[in-house]
């Protein structure tokens, strides 16, 4: 378990077969098949001589089996599949969530109806939904990585908010901390198919950085009795 996750939450490194409320995939062993056949060989015959479905009606039976919103699902396609390992070691040195958290969380934000999120479809379509997850999921597993993500994302965000109040971090600290954060939330909205124009992005950078300016402005009133900052020299009106 990672030092900060909830309890409950289950670490992710070996490709996230252990995590809580999985389901496995993994085929029967087939020692009832194989007793019935021993008992009844007639039974076996004729299996063996049966015609064997054609690959293409297969192929129509599994899809027809997959809702028309799941199929048509087209974020996370510059993935490929078998890459989990890699997304999971990007996002644990840049961010505080799991690859399992990220994609469930997006999942969950797209399958938001209005009596509350599909994590039933989520769940059983997973595989088909995210490349590199290769797994079903109970609802509930999908409910503990939603929710592992949100508490993170909090607790990042309170962190980071102290850190740009308490005068700890300069100015162009604070633009170099959100230039590095605003970079890695870009790559990961691109890697989930978001095409994001540059004067779209040169408009959100100068709308944080304004915010920023405005949160060092008004802790430091708060952090101060004067009506005059004694860093920028910005006066307030203090009560």
């Amino acid at each position: 378990m990672t030092e900060g996750e909830p309890p409950g939450e289950t670490d992710v490194d070996a490709g996230d077969d252990a995590s809580a409320g999985y389901e496995s995939t993994a085929a029967d062993d087939g020692t009832e098949d194989a007793d019935a056949t021993a008992d009844d060989p007639a039974d076996s015959a004729t299996e063996e001589t049966a015609p064997a479905e054609p690959a293409s009606e297969a192929a129509v039976s599994t899809a027809s089996d997959i809702p028309s919103d799941v199929q048509k699902y087209d974020r996370f396609k510059k993935i490929e599949g078998g890459t989990y390992d890699r997304a999971n070691d990007f996002l644990r040195d840049r961010t505080y969530i799991t690859a399992r958290e990220w994609a469930i969380a997006r999942l969950c934000a797209d399958f938001r109806t209005e009596t509350g999120v599909e994590m039933t479809k989520i769940g059983e379509n997973l595989p088909e939904l995210v490349p590199f997850m290769t797994d079903t999921y109970t609802p509930q597993a999908v409910n503990q990585a939603r929710s592992a993500f949100e508490d993170k994302v909090r607790k990042a965000g309170a962190t980071f908010l102290y850190g740009a109040m308490c005068d700890f971090f300069t100015a162009e600290d604070l633009d170099d901390v959100m230039y590095e954060a605003t970079e890695v939330a870009k790559f990961l909205l691109e890697v989930e198919g978001v095409d994001l124009a540059v004067e779209d992005e040169m408009e959100a950078e100068d709308r944080i950085s304004s915010v920023m300016r405005e949160v060092r402005e008004q802790s430091a009133a708060l952090r101060h009795d004067e009506v005059c900052c004694p860093e920028c020299g910005n006066e307030f009106q203090v009560e």
